[in-house]
């Protein structure tokens, strides 16, 4: 009896230790269709102009911080077909220019915890007068474009891209990168109008 248990013991050993283990495999994600790119101009009596995506629309801002004389000039560039928005503020240069730029460093900065890595790329339009820095902030953070343009005397802009959804850079990235041809466009098409009061 003793041996049958010995044996039996031995052959069990050898069973279970020849068998291959599970290997668990990458987590995958839905695929994302991903629209064609055609732009148009967006106007409607604000101080600047600039092309958006079809597949976007504009809302105002939710108005939180309506003691800002410029308030009436924020806006949403809204991706419901991505949950994201890049939220656009309007600020009037008046000798402040280095405050405004401090304040977009910070912002993009804010992230820097959670961050990879931040690239800064600068931005040139001499034909329409508009320059300033791209931030493209890698890894898990609530944004990850964040960029400012200024005409560097009167007119400032910031935007910041923001996703409705918990920040997963993998899973995110195919989006992202999408939507930064977009705010490049923004960008590249953005000219100053005259504000109208």
């Amino acid at each position: 009896m003793k041996i049958r248990i010995v044996i039996s013991s031995i052959v069990l050993v050898f069973a279970f230790a020849c068998q291959r283990g599970a290997t668990p495999k990458p987590r995958g994600y839905f695929r994302i269709d991903l629209p064609a790119k055609k732009y148009m101009p967006i106007q409607e009596g604000l101080p600047f102009t600039f092309n958006i995506p079809g597949y976007s629309s504009v809302s105002a801002y939710d108005g939180l911080f309506s003691d800002d004389t410029d308030a009436a000039y924020w806006l949403n560039v809204d991706f419901p077909d991505f949950s994201a928005h890049i939220h656009l503020t309007y600020k009037t240069v008046e000798n402040n220019l280095r405050e405004l730029i401090d304040d977009a460093y910070t912002f993009a900065y804010k992230h820097a915890a959670r961050a990879e890595a931040i690239n800064q790329l600068r931005f040139s339009n001499e034909n329409s007068d508009v320059h300033g820095i791209i931030y493209h902030i890698k890894g898990n953070t609530a944004s990850s474009i964040q960029f400012f343009c200024t005409d560097s005397v009167e007119n400032f802009l910031r935007g910041a891209l923001y996703f409705d959804s918990e920040p997963n850079k993998d899973s995110l990235a195919p989006v992202i990168s999408f939507l930064g041809e977009d705010i490049n466009e923004l960008m590249e098409s953005l000219k100053w109008n005259k504000k109208t009061n």
